[in-house]
């Protein structure tokens, strides 16, 4: 079901639909005690808590601190085809580097994921960037992070674009509550960043199957650049994602959490990115509002008398978070 925009105070309550100021007054601010946002704040914080927890994570190849370590980056890369340099405090996707593949050796040149070169110069100016905090929240100095670069999965190639298409799930107190998969686009840049024009393609909570999607916060059932319908793709192992969702609200102590997962070709599902302030276009994707959902999982706590496990709370999201038919 898609929700038709402009639509009326009336139909957004209906809906469920979450604004702007409950999410950042009721969810944010009374969920997320302030002490625990740089544990997902910092990417290589959620990185190594995620890994103590025994969680899949994109193999860290090096931390760059310091400006004199950039001289090192040669040695860094080394042999390897394909990596991605990320700032650890940035957001919304800025400050992303993916490289995936080299042009030649001597000198190294290597490829981007938009097909455009990139010596070693750039690829160092970008680092120094990262370090003086051109992409980090509040413009703080940063650390860069050069990690392994996710092997897309067949599984989304007809309704992707270039980039990797990743799994966004918001947590509320423990418990899957909606999810999305965005899709990369010609637009996005081959990045699945929804403000920068990938696809937010709505999932069925149920079957792990994805319903249609939004961009621009405009309902599209096909994929610009592919024409495919992005509806009906069943994601493997939904129940584990779900799980792994789960866990990441208990390792951070987080009450509503954004969870975003990529399925790696070869190494399964791989979590890339925790969010204390999750956005609202889930929403839209999955033609629903939070609220109802919400307000199911509170009275579900209300009544409930011992602590369920990850395994339990994804299971009863299942079966009790399914798509409305308003």
């Amino acid at each position: 079901m898609a929700i038709n925009w402009p639509i009326t105070p009336r139909r957004l309550r209906e809906l469920g639909v979450v604004g702007m100021n409950q999410r950042n007054g009721t969810f944010i601010a009374e969920m997320n005690p302030r002490r625990y946002y740089p544990l997902v704040d910092d990417k290589l914080l959620s990185k190594e808590l995620a890994e103590e927890a025994g969680l899949n994570v994109p193999a860290l190849y090096a931390v760059i601190r310091s400006p004199h370590e950039i001289r090192d980056l040669p040695k860094i890369v080394g042999d390897h085809e394909e990596f991605v340099i990320k700032p650890a405090n940035g957001a919304g996707g800025d400050g992303i580097l993916v490289i995936d593949g080299r042009q030649s050796d001597s000198p190294p040149v290597f490829r981007k994921a938009s097909g455009k070169p990139a010596d070693l110069d750039e690829i160092s100016l970008h680092l120094s960037n990262i370090l003086a905090g051109a992409y980090s929240l509040g413009g703080r100095p940063d650390v860069a992070m050069i990690e392994y670069r996710v092997q897309f999965s067949p599984l989304f190639e007809k309704i992707s674009f270039q980039g990797v298409p990743d799994i966004r799930t918001i947590v509320y107190r423990g418990y899957p509550v909606m999810a999305m998969v965005r899709l990369p686009t010609t637009q996005s840049d081959g990045k699945a960043n929804l403000h920068q024009g990938a696809i937010g393609a709505g999932v069925d909570m149920a079957k792990g199957s994805t319903l249609d999607g939004v961009a621009h916060n405009r309902h599209v059932t096909h994929h610009p650049d592919t024409h495919e319908p992005v509806s009906g793709v069943d994601i493997p192992g939904w129940q584990y994602l779900l799980e792994m969702a789960a866990r990441c609200g208990d390792i951070t102590g987080l009450g509503y959490l954004g969870v975003d997962v990529v399925l790696d070709r070869d190494l399964g599902p791989l979590i890339l990115e925790l969010n204390a302030r999750p956005g609202l276009s889930i929403q839209v994707a999955n033609g629903e509002g939070l609220r109802h959902r919400i307000e199911r999982i509170d009275r579900h706590l209300d009544y409930l008398d011992r602590t369920e496990t990850a395994a339990e709370r994804a299971d009863w999201s299942r079966e009790n978070l399914a798509p409305m038919n308003l």
